[in-house]
């Protein structure tokens, strides 16, 4: 029975799954936060917009901020799961 378990690999620990689970869920968090503060930014410059134009600008950002946030935190779990 112990040799199908060695076949698949090096198995992780109790501790060592919970601890990268943790750690992706903290990362999940992170990209949450940014998502708001991106929200927020996005309102405040489409608010204080004086034309059409900076309006699209700060829509474009707020996007842009999105984007960003998504990419790092995929880049993070990705690394955080080829270390463990």
């Amino acid at each position: 029975m112990q040799e199908a378990d060695t076949s698949r690999g090096p198995s992780k620990s109790l501790t060592d799954r919970v601890k990268t689970n943790c750690l992706s869920m903290a990362v999940t968090f992170q990209e949450g936060f940014t998502y708001v503060k991106a929200f927020f930014v996005g309102q405040t410059k489409r608010l204080t917009a004086k034309n059409e134009k900076e309006a699209t600008d700060a829509q474009l950002t707020e996007t842009k901020m999105q984007v960003e946030a998504t990419d790092e935190a995929e880049n993070a779990k990705k690394r955080l799961h080829q270390s463990s």
